[in-house]
């Protein structure tokens, strides 16, 4: 069995403690570790050997991950820019099916937060196994309220795998408020975790079926691993390639099983600075305030506050806000406008303060 750990990911929902050199993957935001850290411990106890774990960065931090593994034997690819998740899993399964083209790879983002992983360690093992049969594999968490934030996957006819799993009926984008209501009353359907389970060989099949370009760019890849061309090789390749999803590129469109296996193992993608108020419910101070660093308040409630700039954060009589307060950006927003915070770097880029990004 294999591990493909996707950060690439740029993480500018939670801009000013990342930047486009030091994104979400990397910042120490739900434990003492980083995200990618946490993510490689918790899959130490599905696939246990290390060499067998691939990480795939964009090249800019490809050292940064580098530093941060040292030692430990994961394998790291790295990306000269990116063009979504077909390409990264794509680039990663090449490198698989040179090792072992019929095991299962198990793939899966490198910043969502797991409250109960062995939960998701059990999930994991039964569908990876499913996924030697030539299927292609899914995970959906058990929704635990109406929300409009993540893609849901409906569930169809029921099969026994290891453990129950559904064929899927359909994917659904993020929906309203009224459409996230009904799929949480009708127990159809599940949050689409970004996570998927198939062979090298299955989904590099699949790839040249549906995405041939993609497949051909690919074949060009493989042919240089191991030459001194490699390198360059990729660059030439990914100039090319269409910027897409996995989902999109195959899942949607793949003709074979496909099938989700759900799990309540309090799966969170971490996407805002609300979902880390949320998750820090038991840190709380005696008026929900959520508090990180050097700061004070009085008379303020359901707050997160996270202060590393080197100055005192005060709070006076306000509540539901994110202040972020590093060493040169100051982030001040309402809680319920946390999803937005991609908007101010996409204003900062407008400006031309590209040292603050």
């Amino acid at each position: 069995m294999f591990t493909v750990i996707m950060a690439g990911g740029s993480g500018t929902r939670f801009w000013p403690a990342s930047r486009e050199r030091l994104p979400k993957q990397f910042l120490k935001i739900t434990s003492s570790r980083t995200m990618l850290e946490d993510t490689l411990e918790r899959m130490r106890s599905v696939v246990d050997d290390p060499a067998r774990t691939y990480i795939v960065v964009n090249r800019i931090h490809e050292q940064l991950t580098r530093d941060l593994i040292r030692g430990a034997g994961y394998q790291v690819l790295a990306e000269p820019l990116g063009r979504n998740t077909a390409a990264c899993i794509g680039l990663a399964a090449t490198h698989i099916s040179r090792v072992d083209p019929d095991a299962p790879i198990l793939v899966l983002p490198s910043d969502h937060h797991i409250a109960r992983p062995d939960e998701f360690a059990a999930v994991l093992r039964a569908a990876a196994e499913a996924a030697r049969d030539q299927a292609i594999i899914t995970i959906g968490a058990t929704p635990t309220r109406p929300e409009t934030g993540y893609g849901y996957i409906e569930m169809g006819e029921k099969i026994e795998a290891g453990m129950p799993c559904f064929k899927v009926s359909r994917f659904v984008e993020k929906p309203d408020s009224e459409a996230a209501g009904r799929y949480l009353a009708s127990s159809k359907f599940l949050w689409n975790c970004g996570i998927f389970g198939f062979t090298a060989g299955t989904i590099l099949a699949e790839i040249k079926s549906c995405k041939p370009e993609l497949f051909a760019g690919l074949e060009r890849i493989d042919a240089s691993i191991g030459t001194s061309d490699y390198r360059a090789v990729v660059e030439q390749v990914y100039l090319s390639l269409e910027s897409i999803s996995i989902d999109y590129a195959v899942i949607e469109k793949t003709r074979l099983p496909l099938l989700v296996f759900p799990g309540d193992f309090g799966w969170s993608d971490v996407g805002s600075w609300q979902a880390v108020y949320e998750l820090g419910a038991g840190s709380y101070d005696e008026a929900q305030n959520l508090v990180a660093g050097d700061a004070a308040s009085i008379d303020s409630d359901g707050n997160l506050v996270q202060s590393t700039g080197g100055r005192l954060v005060a709070l006076l009589g306000v509540e539901g806000l994110v202040v972020i307060d590093t060493a040169d950006a100051l982030l001040v927003a309402r809680m319920d406008r946390s999803q937005d915070v991609k908007l101010v770097t996409q204003l900062i880029k407008r400006n031309k303060r590209d040292d603050l990004c």
